[in-house]
C-alpha cells in the first residue's frame, strides 16, 4: 500500500479525516484520560469514529495515536516498551480493519511535549529513538504512511521524519502556526517548507492553532517555496464558549468555501483538525475532489533555511552571503578559547556578522587536539541562539560534521564534499540523511584541474553521484576554487571561466571562497573585493567572505544593484544611509560596548551571555549597587528589551528562554544578597496547568520569566487537581493563580477552578493562558486576565499585582 499512497497522491487529491478529540467527546471519552490508551480499553469507540469518517469519503485515516510516544505514555504510566508497541499495534490494527482495501491509514506521530536542546533538554538521538519505537509499531498494525502532525518546533520535525522515513513508509506532516504566522518557537512556513522538503516528506502543510484563513496564508507563503504537495488540516474556526462548552464555530459550508483557494496554491491532501466533524469532512471533501489540482512550478533557485528564517539565492536572488568567522584557523585566541570550551568569540561573530550582512554563517571548530564533535554541537547550538540565519556546517571530521548537521534547525549547507571517492562515500549519505545542501570543490583525487573544464569535469561526476542517491541539483553548490594569483596568475581567469561554464552547461550554482585569490599580496582587500565584483558579473551564487570587511560588502550592494538583483535597489540605499537619512556613507554595523556597569548587565541579558552574566552581577555589586539596583536598574532592564524584541518578532522563544537562563543564574546569585539584606519578592504566583492537561511548556516559560522578574512562583506542575490548586492558592495566601489549558477537553476546568477559588474566599486574581484559551473566554468565565505570549503575561500579572 505505500507505493499506492504516493501514486494515488500524484493522480488525484486526496481526504484526510477531521478532528478526533472532537468525536470522541462526542461519544463519552471523559477529561482526564489517555485517548490512546482507547485502542485497548474501548477499541469500539475508536472503531466507530474511523467508520464516521471513513462513511463520509475519507481517503485517509489517521490511528488515534497522537499521544502514543513513550514519552507522552509515561505520563499516564503506559511508558514501558512492551506497552508503547502493543498500543500502537492496537491502533494501527482497528483503523486498518475500518479502512479496508480502498481507504489508507496513516500513523499518527505527535508532537512529544518537550524541546530539544539547546531550548529544553531532549537530545536528538533520544528523540530519533522514541519515533523509530512508535513508528515501528504503527508500521507492524499495517499503517501505509506516517503522519507526523501539530509539530512547534524544526529540530523536533527533523528527528521525526528522519525515524519514519529509515522505518520504510512515506511521510507526511504539518506544523501548527499562530496568527503572526510563526510556531512557538519561531519556525515560519517557509523555513517549514525548505525543511520538509529537504527532508523528503511526500506533503506537508498546516493544522491546528487556525482557522481556514490562517492555515490558508500559511500555505500561500509554503508555495513560494517547495514543489512538494501541500496539505490543509484547519480547526473549525477558533473556540469560543457556549452555555459552557467549548465549541468550534465554522460550519461545513463556511469551510467549504476556502476549498477553492487550498486548490488554487497547491494543496493535494485536505482534511480538518479540532472541531472537524465528518460532516465538515463530506462537505470539503466533495468540493475538493470535483477542483482539478496542479502540481507547484519547479523553483529555479537554491535555498537554505534556520529555524525561523529561509535564505533564497540563485536564479534571480542576490548571491549569498556566507559569514567566514567562525573559524579559528590563523586566530591564535579563538582557538584558545574552543580548546576551554567558550563561546565568547562565538557569540560575538554571530550577531556582528548577522548585523553586518551575512546571509549564512560558517560554523568551523577545527582545533588539533579536541573532542571536536562536542566543540560542533557547542558552537552550533550558540550560532542558532544568536542569530537567525542559516547554518553552513563546515569540518573535514566526518564524526563533528554529523553532530552538526543534527544539531542545527532547518536546512543546513554542508561545507563541503568533493570529487575524492573517500568524501563522496562518506558525506553525500549524510547531506541525504539530514536533508542538507552542499558545497562540492571542484577537486578530485587527482588534485585541482588547472582549467576551467577540468573543474566542470569533476562538478559534472559530484551531481551524478549525488543525483544518484536522490540529491536534487538544486541542494548542490559547486566551489569553482579561488587560487592564489600571487603563485598563478592565470588562475583567476580559469576561475571566472568555471563559473560561466558550471553554470552553463550543468545549470548549477556556484560558490567561492574569495580572498583565497590575493594571499600573499598587499592591500589584499581591494584585491579581493574587485574579484568579487567580477564572480558575481559571472554568474557567481554564493561567497564565503568576511561581511564586516567594508569594501567586499560595498562591492557586493553595488553589483547586486547593477546586476538587477536588488529590487528596487533597496539593499543598496539601506547599506549607505547614515544616521540622518541621507545614502551618504556606508552604515557601521560594530556596537559600542557599553561601559556603564547597568548597560552591561542589560546588554548580557539581552545576548543571553550565560558564561559572563554572574561575574558581572559580581562586578556590580562591588561597586557598591544594592541587589535591587543591580535587578531593577540592569538585569530587568535588559529582560524588558528582550519582551520588546519578542513582541516586534525579532527575537522568538529560543532566545527569551536564552536570556532567561542567563537572568535565572544572575537571578540565583542575587537571592543570597537579597535575603541578607530582607529584600521581599514582587508577589506569589501560583503556576498550574489544570486537571486533565499534562502540557505545560507554556506555563514552565511563564514561571521562568517570573522568578526572573522577581516574583515568588510556586509551580504546581500538570494535571493538578482543583482542590489542590485552591488549598495552596489559601495557605500560602497567593496574589495571582495562574492557570494553564491547552486541550479542547480540559479547557473548562479553568472556569471549575475559578468557581471553586471564589466559593473558598480565595482573595487572589487569576490569569489564563493556552492554546485554545481566548480573550472572551478569559472575560467569560471570570478570569482577571488573558495571558497571551510568555512575555505579555509576565506584563500582565505585574499589573494585576500593581507592580
Amino acid at each position: 500500500m505505500a507505493k499506492d499512497f504516493l501514486k494515488e497522491l500524484s493522480k488525484r487529491p486526496l481526504v484526510f479525516d477531521g478532528a478526533t478529540g472532537t468525536m470522541l467527546q462526542r461519544l463519552g471519552l471523559k477529561a482526564g484520560g489517555c485517548p490512546d490508551e482507547l485502542a485497548l480499553t474501548e477499541p469500539d469507540m475508536v472503531r466507530k469514529v474511523h467508520q464516521a469518517y471513513v462513511d463520509v469519503g475519507s481517503d485517509i485515516i489517521t490511528t488515534n495515536t497522537f499521544g502514543g510516544s513513550r514519552i507522552k505514555l509515561k505520563e499516564y504510566g503506559l511508558g514501558s516498551p512492551e506497552k508503547v508497541r502493543e498500543l500502537n499495534i492496537a491502533a494501527a490494527r482497528i483503523a486498518k480493519e475500518v479502512a479496508g482495501k480502498d481507504v489508507f491509514v496513516a500513523g499518527c506521530l505527535g508532537p512529544t511535549g518537550k524541546f530539544l536542546r539547546p531550548v529544553g533538554e531532549l537530545e536528538f538521538d533520544e528523540t530519533l529513538d522514541v519515533f523509530t519505537e512508535q513508528a515501528a509499531a504503527l508500521k507492524e498494525g499495517g499503517a501505509d504512511l506516517f503522519l507526523i502532525e501539530t509539530v512547534m518546533d524544526v529540530k523536533e520535525l527533523r528527528a521525526a521524519t528522519i525515524a519514519a522515513k529509515e522505518v520504510g513508509l512515506p511521510v507526511v506532516a504539518t506544523m501548527t502556526f499562530d496568527e503572526t504566522m510563526r510556531t512557538v518557537l519561531g519556525t515560519s512556513p517557509e523555513a517549514f517548507a525548505v525543511t520538509g522538503s529537504a527532508l523528503g516528506l511526500s506533503a506537508l502543510g498546516a493544522n491546528c492553532s487556525l482557522g481556514v484563513e490562517g492555515i490558508y496564508k500559511a500555505l500561500e507563503v509554503m508555495s513560494r517555496y517547495t514543489t512538494v504537495p501541500l496539505m490543509a488540516q484547519p480547526n473549525a474556526g477558533l473556540p469560543v464558549l457556549k452555555d459552557g462548552e467549548t465549541i468550534f464555530p465554522a460550519t461545513p459550508e463556511e469551510m467549504a468555501n476556502y476549498v477553492p483557494r487550498f486548490v488554487s496554491v497547491g494543496v493535494r491532501i485536505l482534511g480538518g483538525c479540532c472541531g472537524t466533524t465528518p460532516e465538515h469532512i463530506q462537505k470539503m471533501g466533495a468540493d475538493f475532489k470535483a477542483l482539478k489540482t496542479e502540481k507547484q512550478p519547479k523553483k529555479n533557485f537554491n535555498v537554505i533555511s534556520s529555524r525561523s528564517a529561509v535564505s533564497a539565492f540563485g536564479g534571480d536572488n542576490a548571491a549569498l552571503i556566507i559569514g567566514e568567522r567562525i573559524n579559528p584557523t590563523g586566530r591564535k585566541k579563538f582557538a584558545a578559547e574552543i580548546k576551554e570550551e567558550k563561546i565568547k568569540t562565538i557569540r560575538t561573530e554571530a550577531r556582528e556578522q548577522t548585523e553586518a550582512g551575512a546571509t549564512a554563517l560558517d560554523v568551523n571548530v577545527g582545533v588539533p587536539d579536541i573532542d571536536e564533535v562536542a566543540a560542533m554541537k557547542r558552537a552550533v547550538f550558540c550560532v542558532s541562539e544568536n542569530s537567525i540565519l542559516p547554518i553552513v556546517v563546515d569540518s573535514s571530521d566526518i564524526a563533528a560534521l554529523e553532530e552538526g548537521l543534527k544539531s542545527v534547525d532547518g536546512k543546513p549547507l554542508i561545507n563541503s564534499v568533493s570529487g575524492e571517492e573517500a568524501k563522496l562515500d562518506s558525506v553525500l549519505p549524510l547531506a541525504k540523511r539530514y536533508g542538507a545542501a552542499l558545497i562540492g570543490l571542484a577537486l578530485d583525487d587527482d588534485g585541482i584541474p588547472k582549467t576551467a573544464e577540468g573543474r566542470l569535469k569533476v562538478a559534472e561526476k559530484i551531481l551524478k553521484r549525488a543525483e544518484k542517491i536522490g540529491i536534487p541539483k538544486e541542494d548542490l553548490i559547486i566551489d569553482c576554487l579561488a587560487m592564489t594569483i600571487s603563485a598563478e596568475p592565470d588562475s583567476a581567469n580559469e576561475t571566472l571561466r568555471a563559473i560561466k561554464l558550471i553554470r552553463e552547461e550543468l545549470g548549477l550554482s556556484t560558490a567561492l571562497g574569495v580572498s583565497n585569490i590575493s594571499f600573499g599580496l598587499p592591500s589584499r582587500a581591494t584585491v579581493n573585493s574587485n574579484f568579487f565584483s567580477m564572480a558575481l558579473a559571472h554568474g557567481l551564487d554564493a561567497a564565503i567572505v568576511n561581511p564586516k570587511n567594508e569594501m567586499m560588502m560595498d562591492a557586493y550592494h553595488a553589483s547586486m544593484v547593477l546586476l538587477n538583483k536588488d529590487d528596487r535597489a533597496e539593499g543598496y540605499i539601506e547599506r549607505f544611509r547614515d544616521k540622518s537619512g541621507n545614502a551618504a556613507a556606508p552604515t557601521k554595523t560594530k556596537k559600542e560596548e557599553p561601559k556603564d556597569i547597568r548597560s552591561r548587565l542589560a546588554r548580557a541579558i539581552v545576548e543571553g551571555d550565560e558564561g559572563h552574566i554572574v561575574d558581572l552581577v559580581d562586578e556590580a555589586l562591588t561597586e557598591g549597587l544594592s541587589p535591587l539596583e543591580v535587578s531593577n536598574e540592569g538585569l530587568i532592564i535588559g529582560l524588558n528589551e528582550v519582551g520588546v524584541l519578542f513582541g516586534s518578532n525579532r527575537y522568538f522563544l529560543p532566545q527569551v528562554i536564552l536570556s532567561a537562563d542567563t537572568m535565572k543564574k544572575a537571578f540565583t546569585r542575587l537571592k543570597k544578597e537579597m535575603k541578607e539584606s530582607g529584600e521581599e519578592s514582587l508577589g506569589k504566583v501560583i503556576m498550574a496547568t489544570v486537571q486533565g492537561d499534562i502540557h505545560d511548556i507554556g506555563k514552565n516559560i511563564v514561571a521562568t520569566l517570573l522568578e526572573n522578574h522577581g516574583f515568588e512562583v510556586i509551580d504546581l506542575g500538570k494535571s493538578v487537581p482543583t482542590e489542590k490548586i485552591v488549598e495552596e492558592a489559601l495557605r500560602s495566601n497567593v496574589d495571582v493563580v495562574g492557570l494553564s489549558a491547552l486541550m479542547t477537553t480540559t479547557v473548562m476546568e479553568m472556569d471549575n477552578v475559578l468557581k471553586k477559588l471564589k466559593e473558598a474566599g480565595a482573595r487572589c486574581k487569576t490569569i489564563v493562558g493556552g492554546a485554545v484559551v481566548t480573550p472572551e473566554f478569559a472575560k467569560k468565565i471570570g478570569a482577571d486576565e488573558f495571558g497571551g505570549e510568555a512575555t505579555v503575561a509576565v506584563e500582565r500579572i505585574k499589573k494585576l499585582v500593581k507592580v
